[in-house]
């Protein structure tokens, strides 16, 4: 029995803290237009030197045929250049659906994929839309990894974005 206590005791003790958690709030504006297409998302991290440390999410339309729907990714320009045309689109636990209007909430949390181990330092969360029909809108948020406190940072889009929020918790 002591053997058992042992080697339990020694399982707590020796535990990694608890991982860091990152959420991204997303909100999809109602628009008054007379042609309305879901739009395009892209939601990334990039570093300090600006190169991609993780894509999070990729929204597309993915029914089309032959694959179509992954020529109009190329309209989120600054994704593209940074990242996108590097990937070879869809990505398993990154791509998925386009989103209606409406908020939406993606959570990661450090250690698991797509975030991996995010080496700590100062990053940049970046959230691009593009729309058929319509404009284009690039958000950022800059934020410190890993958070020393608990954290909730935001930005409004004024046009194919509504509000972003980034939660960090430690």
């Amino acid at each position: 029995m002591r053997i058992r206590y042992t080697v339990a005791f020694t399982a707590l003790v020796g535990a990694p803290a608890v991982a860091a958690d990152l959420s991204v709030g997303i909100e999809i504006p109602r628009l008054s237009v007379a042609e309305y297409h879901r739009p395009y998302v892209a939601v990334w991290l990039e570093r300090a030197d600006q190169t991609v440390a993780a894509n999070l999410s990729v929204w597309y339309d993915l029914k089309l045929k032959n694959n179509e729907g992954t020529k109009w990714l190329k309209d989120m320009r600054q994704w593209w250049r940074r990242s996108g045309r590097s990937l070879d689109m869809p990505v398993d636990g990154v791509s998925s659906a386009t989103r209606p209007v409406g908020k939406h909430k993606l959570s990661f949390s450090d250690g698991a994929a797509p975030l991996g181990k995010l080496a700590p330092g100062e990053y940049k969360l970046f959230v691009e839309a593009a729309r058929e029909v319509g404009g284009r809108e690039l958000l950022q948020i800059p934020f410190q990894w890993p958070p020393a406190k608990a954290q909730t940072l935001q930005a409004q889009g004024a046009s194919e974005l509504g509000e972003i929020v980034l939660e960090l918790k430690p």
